[in-house]
């Protein structure tokens, strides 16, 4: 799998923005990736040296669309742990 196909976008919500002074960013990644995929794909992308990773699948939720109920997509989130003293510049200042 390709580096670009890894990661899928970086999560900026609230409780994210907090893990960031504990060294931590979350990021949407492919849902075959596996956590050796996933430590790869940042320290390449970002030129950092991740310390763990945490993985957890997100089940989708239902959705009601007038009459009918529809199921979102389950996707796959990664929370890595930076060494300290490392960055990731794509977050700073959002």
């Amino acid at each position: 799998m390709h580096l670009y196909e890894v990661l899928r976008r970086p999560l900026v919500t609230e409780k994210n923005t907090a893990l960031q002074a504990q060294g931590k960013y979350a990021f949407e990644v492919d849902r075959a990736s596996t956590k050796q995929q996933i430590k790869e794909a940042v320290e390449k992308a970002f030129k950092v040296k991740v310390t763990a990773v945490n993985v957890t699948n997100v089940p989708g939720k239902k959705k009601r669309i007038g009459r009918r109920q529809v199921l979102t997509s389950p996707w796959k989130k990664a929370i890595v742990a930076l060494r300290p003293g490392d960055k990731i510049e794509i977050f700073e200042g959002v």
